[in-house]
């Protein structure tokens, strides 16, 4: 036998053990016996290098780590579903899609457990996975291929004959969830303990954090797997039926929920969802309800989409799990806006497979809503599974009131300074600018991926840098879940970052200097805060924590002003003739800009080198001036490619109907927003009315 035909007869066999293993859960030889076989796979290539190929089981694990995710677009929006949280309310949307179809239509339903983790677009090609892809906004998610390979119930190719038999051609697109099984997420706790680290606050929390790891070793030690649920060829839907799709998927070696199953009642599918209750607790995996879609894809297609969601599948979510305990205090945590959260202090409650110590509280009014006093005993719940609140007081023979009043704080906690209540809102804030806790905050927010992507700048170094030990930060996050951040104490040495600018100016020894940090780390992370300075205005803008402005508006802001200094200049009026700049974000900019710390800040991180201009959108006038508001589904377009045309011709689209709308532009299914705008004599197109127009 040739070393070819040996690779090639190691490889089927590897495979056919890890499906049964990783997929079947029914493993047919030992681990050892498993580790030889893998073992003489890799003698073999060390031998032949030329037989090694990305699809070997070999090469699930290897190359360098990632220098971030590139951002990949959808072929199709990875949408979120809409909600049941009772019986009344599924029957309503089973009444939406019968009375929507033709009375002839019979409707029958494919049920499944809704896993609690993060959905992932795989992309194939000729039968072998290319691309990876997290959900992100829906819109794009992240490149995260090479932590998508460790994951061992992903095939890393599929055989012609097995796609031939499924129905499925070579080059297509599988949808699914990434999930963390319970006994990976309790070894995953004792390690992190085990080193003094925070345990991970649930399962899906884990999941997230680990498929967005920069190194693809430390993602394969953890055991995530892949359950697939969809199919998509250019963006559209594969086979006649969901319930064709998943007997195509498991057919083709993916891991395909073994509880979904299609019924053809409403009164089933009740049934359905009471036995996937009593069965939640010994899965072995987190779920936190149930999916129920129209089977057939005729029929989806015919009920389509609405703005955010699919007419023909929704989610019906378990009641929120719940637990009694006392509230020991408040602590008041202070964001990067000066937004002062109080978070109660609880006595420790597990509840749904984490252990809650605290809860937010949201604000004062939320305080008094539930007439709270510390020493009260509470009911708390995972709120969607996850974010833990307290929903009222429990007051009965066995639970006493307490009598502490809660004092909103007059001063920050963390600076002494005054805090303010702005007329018509709800939050108080911290003024000073300066307030570390606010720059603790920031210097994350400024660092994390999304904005300055500044590798190796994590939350243990930022404490550091602000004076902190590596204790006293592992203290300050201890017990921390969802929702949920962290309080730390005043720092016990002199800060090396006093602002965001600080970090273009730090050394290699100021670095070395800090607790667990060599000259290669200190190295490393150097030449990521210098690769930080090519990041686009759009990110420098995010970057500065304005109010309001987030990652859309601040593209936008980029895109139409074209420099720092262009907006810095630009009035209020100005602001507001860009689409999704509003009056109140608008005078949150020029609030910003016009204080002169802000304008120092702006000018230190100029003359450190980042970028402070942008390629300037043209943009045509033929609809300047006009605002648009969309709804229903039109014929052709999406309501973001509609957007996208009209913003590109100069117009503006809002979310609501007044009477500063130009057009209401309609579709099949338009709501209250068509009804409005008949009210208020606004004049109604069609998409070929709005095509007509551009």
């Amino acid at each position: 036998m040739s070393p070819e035909q040996r690779a090639s007869e190691l490889r089927a066999e590897i495979e056919h053990h890890e499906h049964a293993y990783y997929v079947l859960d029914k493993p047919e030889i030992s681990d050892a016996q498993y580790d030889a076989l893998v073992n003489l796979l890799k003698a073999l290539e060390t031998e032949h290098p030329e037989l090694v190929t990305p699809e070997s089981p070999t090469q699930r694990v290897g190359g360098k780590p990632r220098e971030g995710f590139a951002k990949v677009a959808h072929s199709r929006p990875m949408l979120s579903l809409d909600n049941a949280y009772n019986e009344a309310e599924l029957r309503a949307w089973a009444e939406r899609v019968t009375t929507s179809l033709p009375a002839s239509d019979a409707v029958e339903y494919t049920c499944e457990y809704k896993l609690d983790g993060l959905s992932l677009a795989l992309h194939y090609e000729n039968g072998q996975l290319v691309r990876g892809v997290t959900r992100g906004d829906g819109s794009v998610g992240e490149d995260v291929t090479s932590n998508v390979r460790t994951i061992r119930s992903v095939p890393l190719r599929i055989a012609a004959a097995k796609l031939k038999a499924a129905g499925l051609p070579g080059t297509f697109e599988v949808r699914g969830e990434v999930v963390m099984p319970q006994s990976a997420f309790e070894e995953l706790n004792r390690q992190r303990e085990a080193a003094g680290q925070a345990a991970a606050a649930n399962p899906r929390n884990a999941a997230a954090g680990t498929i967005r790891t920069i190194e693809p070793s430390i993602v394969a030690q953890r055991r995530l797997d892949f359950y697939a649920y969809f199919l998509l060829r250019d963006g559209d839907t594969l086979l006649k039926s969901q319930q064709a799709t998943l007997d195509a998927l498991r057919a083709t070696g993916f891991r395909v929920n073994a509880q979904a199953r299609t019924v053809g009642t409403i009164d089933e599918v009740l049934g359905f969802i009471a036995q996937a209750e009593a069965e939640r607790d010994g899965l072995g995996y987190e779920i936190d309800g149930v999916v129920i879609k129209v089977n057939a894809t005729a029929l989806q297609k015919r009920l389509g989409f609405t703005g955010k969601a699919p007419r023909w599948a929704i989610a019906y979510k378990f009641p929120a799990r719940a637990g009694v305990t006392q509230l020991r205090g408040v602590i008041f945590q202070v964001g990067r806006t000066g937004k002062l959260t109080p978070v109660a202090d609880l006595q420790p409650i597990f509840i749904g497979g984490t252990t809650v110590t605290r809860a937010t509280l949201h604000n004062a009014d939320e305080i008094e809503r539930l007439g709270l006093k510390i020493g009260d005993h509470v009911s708390v719940e995972r709120g969607g599974d996850v974010i833990p609140k307290i929903t009222h007081v429990v007051e009965d023979k066995i639970h006493a009131r307490g009598t502490e009043e809660i004092v909103f704080p007059t001063v920050c906690p963390r600076c002494g300074e005054p805090v303010v209540r702005e007329e018509g809102e709800v939050d108080w804030r911290c003024v000073n600018a300066s307030c570390p806790a606010r720059l603790e905050e920031e210097l994350r927010h400024f660092a994390s991926r999304g904005v300055m992507n500044i590798e190796g700048l994590g939350e243990s170094l930022v404490a550091q840098l602000l004076g902190h030990t590596v204790a006293e930060a592992v203290d300050a996050t201890a017990g921390v879940g969802e929702g949920e951040e962290s309080v730390a104490e005043a720092p016990t040495r002199e800060a090396l970052v006093h602002s965001v600018a600080d970090i273009y100016g730090l050394t290699l020894e100021q670095l070395m200097g800090l607790e667990r940090i060599g000259q290669k780390s200190a190295e490393s992370l150097l030449a990521e805060i210098e690769k930080s300075k090519s990041a686009p205005l759009s990110r420098v803008l995010l970057g500065l924590g304005i109010r309001h402005v987030g990652e859309r508006t601040a593209q936008t802001l980029a895109e139409e002003f074209g420099s720092m200094d262009a907006l810095i200049s630009a009035t209020e009026e100005d602001l507001t003739r860009v689409n999704d700049v509003g009056p109140k974000v608008a005078e949150a900019i020029r609030e910003w800009f016009a204080n002169e710390k802000n304008l120092l800040l702006v000018q230190r991180l100029k003359d450190a080198g980042l970028t402070m201009t942008a390629e300037k959108r043209e943009r045509g006038t033929q609809l300047a001036g006009m605002t648009f508001v969309l709804t229903g589904t039109l014929p052709t377009l999406t309501r973001d490619t509609a957007k996208e045309k009209i913003e590109a011709a100069g117009g503006k689209v809002s979310g609501s109907v007044s009477k500063k709308t130009t057009y209401v532009v309609a579709g099949e299914d338009a709501g209250s927003k068509l009804e409005k705008a008949r009210e208020l004599g606004i004049a109604v197109l069609d998409e070929a009315g709005l095509l007509e127009m551009l």
